[in-house]
């Protein structure tokens, strides 16, 4: 065990019914989590494990509390596991934490405790399925996913409160984590399992994607000549206009620009100097120019003959 353990300050004593936390992968998600919690006194954090150990490091140091392992078998008896690792490494570590030598879930804790431990990851992809290695030993097994951009975990502990939770495993477990997170100011919300892949990809195209569209923006003023010291004012005014539009108008009505209005000789034009210049941009300008015009005629970009089901 590296020799890091952060006792947490007086200000954020733990009540005797804080739960123990032991967190594994410490990424910016699980970081600001714990934090959460530690200081709010719903949890003790106990250990930090990472395949990074800098980064475990950085997330005790940054929460105030627990120790650092540098190997799994080192992790000792919690109420509450958080997987917070890449959705391509959930199932192998659950995988992992099943063959590690701990208690049987009925003798780790005692009996004023959860019983048994519940562990949860934080995919908004997967559901509780891929924790099944665990859930046949008996732990209550979810899955939770706050909406929200996780960017700076000391700007997340501020602005956290409000954020819409996905929620969706065992009734236990769901239970607790609800408990957890609207103690810390979430606000939760059941996810079907099945409908999670669907799900997540609405965040995807709410907040990832927009970055990828605020980047080509960028770089279509500069190949068009525009003055690099004006791009970000030009970026900011449109974006900050178009959020504040979304928010208080929604999309339907938010929507303008020459495919929303029909000018479809513009839309056929602009797509050919884009093809010049970006193929792919314009394949994507092309399928949002259909979606834009779809949404500003009907108010919906799916078809009406479709019928979307989980």
């Amino acid at each position: 065990m590296v020799a890091l353990s952060v006792s947490a300050n007086p200000s954020q004593a733990q009540t005797p019914t804080a739960l123990r936390l032991n967190v594994l992968g410490c990424g910016r998600v699980g970081t600001t989590l714990a934090a959460l919690w530690q200081r709010a006194g719903l949890c003790q954090v106990q250990q930090f494990y990472s395949r990074s150990v800098p980064s475990a490091m950085r997330a005790a140091q940054f929460v105030g509390a627990g120790a650092v392992v540098t190997q799994m078998a080192e992790l000792q008896a919690a109420d509450v596991w958080m997987l917070s690792v890449p959705d391509s490494q959930v199932e192998a570590v659950a995988q992992a934490l099943a063959t590690l030598p701990l208690p049987s879930p009925s003798q780790a804790l005692p009996q004023t405790r959860p019983q048994p431990p519940t562990v949860f990851h934080c995919s908004g992809f997967l559901s509780s399925v891929s924790l099944a290695a665990l859930a046949t030993q008996g732990w209550q097994v979810a899955s939770a996913h706050p909406v929200f951009n996780f960017a700076d975990p000391a700007q997340c502990l501020d602005q956290f409160a409000g954020t819409p939770c996905g929620l969706e495993g065992d009734a236990a477990a769901t239970a607790l984590l609800h408990s957890l997170l609207t103690g810390v100011g979430g606000s939760c919300f059941p996810v079907d399992a099945q409908a999670k892949p669907l799900y997540h990809a609405a965040a995807v195209f709410s907040s990832n994607f927009m970055a990828v569209l605020q980047a080509v923006a960028r770089e279509a003023w500069h190949a068009a000549g525009v003055p690099e010291a004006l791009i970000p004012d030009m970026h900011r005014s449109l974006l900050q206009g178009s959020v504040q539009n979304l928010l208080t108008l929604g999309p339907a009505k938010a929507i303008t620009g020459p495919a929303a209005r029909g000018d479809s000789a513009v839309v056929s034009a602009q797509a050919e100097r884009v093809m010049q210049w970006h193929p792919e941009a314009a394949e994507l300008y092309q399928m949002m120019s259909v979606l834009a015009r779809r949404l500003a005629t009907t108010g919906a970009t799916t078809p009406a003959t479709q019928v979307l089901t989980p």
